[in-house]
């Protein structure tokens, strides 16, 4: 029977309850990609299809997309402990919540760290610099080279779990995100440092990225609210979620 509306409110409230550091997880990818969303659709001069995620914290208004940053990381380091504490249990991996708490720690310091105008944003500035402006912008890159790794080896390390605690459902889609993940930003980068046919596009191609990152995350953490973590099975080993 179809639940109403004030019942599957009810439910949800309960479950953010019960394990408030999941909720995290299931607020955050939604809420992250809303705000930035939003925010480069009202800035003049500013090309979502073009121009990077991180380029929304130059500007006058450059505080929004970096309490955004900084809001994600808290939320995904909190998300990472909890997915750590809800599969400890259970066999679970440490290397999944490790990864996950990589991929907020570096979201947190893309906020700190400010970048450096590409793709011709501001307007006025050049495509690339020759050269990083500032050490702030160096290190934005370097924190967020290694978050986006740390989400892909994030994403295989939990296919190859779903797939032992027998979810091949799971194990595919935690798989098929890990690949669009790194295609997504390996196109994006591509088209960041002005590859031909790829510039007017780079935004795009790291929306994509961020967006499947995101859903695969939230998902996640919603499938771990709703139901228990990987059962053991009577051998003693992890078995399946219970869950379809």
């Amino acid at each position: 029977m179809q639940q109403k509306p004030a019942q599957t409110l009810s439910r949800w409230v309960g479950m953010a309850r019960a394990d408030p550091l999941l909720a995290c997880g299931a607020i955050a990818g939604p809420l992250f990609v809303l705000t930035f969303s939003i925010d480069g659709a009202t800035r003049t001069d500013y090309n979502p299809l073009r121009h990077p995620v991180s380029s929304l914290v130059l500007g006058d208004v450059g505080w929004i997309q970096v309490v955004n940053f900084l809001a994600a990381g808290a939320l995904g380091v909190a998300f990472a402990l909890g997915l750590r504490r809800a599969l400890r249990p259970f066999g679970g991996s440490t290397w999944g919540p490790l990864l996950v708490g990589t991929w907020a720690t570096g979201l947190f310091g893309a906020g700190v760290f400010v970048t450096d105008p590409v793709s011709g944003y501001p307007l006025g500035t050049p495509g690339k610099l020759t050269r990083y402006a500032s050490t702030h912008a160096a290190l934005h890159d370097g924190v967020s080279f290694v978050a986006f790794m740390a989400l892909a080896a994030a994403c295989f390390v939990f296919a190859r779990r779903f797939a032992g605690w027998g979810r091949p459902a799971w194990a595919i889609y935690s798989a098929a995100t890990g690949i669009v993940f790194t295609v997504a930003f390996a196109l994006s980068n591509l088209g960041f440092d002005q590859t031909e046919g790829l510039v007017s596009l780079g935004g795009l191609f790291q929306r994509i990225a961020i967006t499947v990152a995101w859903c695969w995350l939230s998902l996640l953490a919603l499938h771990l609210l709703r139901h228990d973590a990987p059962r053991q099975s009577t051998g003693g080993r992890p078995g399946a979620v219970n869950a379809s």
